[in-house]
């Protein structure tokens, strides 16, 4: 089984700081637009989800999936506190995968930052990605440069190619190794 991330490391990840080098805005912005529906698996505690709720405004949505109870409840208060839960599907993942044949061929847009590394089926993932985009949906791929070699980002972006989805283009993010796919 791959290593996961603890779920109370989630709190470090909030940290104020990071905006600094991994502005969500910044990140976001070009690729969610209002009324998209989005996909995030691995939320954490929604470093990214408040902004992609954001963005999507009123008629948008973000489903997030995550197999860690207390990551979705910590992101289900800040999604209250900051007055967007009505933007936010949460789902309670599974080891064996997403769950989420119901958004075929509905999202958008699939946010996959620093969570496909931990997964077990890295092909699944791609291939639930996949399923759930719509013709010309965009999917984010990035990667931790310090956890995630380069040998084993070019096989997720192999596996995601076999899925049907096409590099588009090769972000510079921070301290991250990055692409991303559109479905075509």
């Amino acid at each position: 089984m791959p290593h996961r991330c603890p779920w109370y490391l989630g709190y470090f990840l909030l940290n104020p700081l990071r905006r600094l080098r991994q502005n969500p805005t910044g990140l976001l912005k070009p690729q969610v637009h209002v009324g998209d529906r989005v996909l995030e698996p691995g939320p954490g505690m929604g470093y990214f989800t408040l902004e992609l709720a954001r963005l999507v405004g009123p008629t948008g949505k973000v489903h997030v999936v995550d197999i860690e109870p207390r990551m979705l409840k910590a992101l289900g208060r800040r999604a209250r506190a900051a007055r967007l839960e009505s933007r936010v599907d949460m789902r309670l993942g599974r080891e064996d995968g997403l769950g989420i044949a119901d958004l075929a061929g509905e999202i958008d847009f699939v946010l996959a930052f620093a969570v496909v590394h931990e997964l077990g089926d890295v092909a699944g993932f791609f291939g639930e990605a996949a399923a759930a985009l719509k013709s010309g949906g965009r999917l984010l791929l990035a990667e931790p440069a310090g956890h995630v070699s380069e040998a084993f980002f070019a096989q997720e972006c192999a596996a995601a190619e076999a899925a049907g989805l096409s590099v588009i283009e090769r972000p510079d993010i921070w301290q991250s190794r990055a692409a991303v796919f559109a479905k075509i």
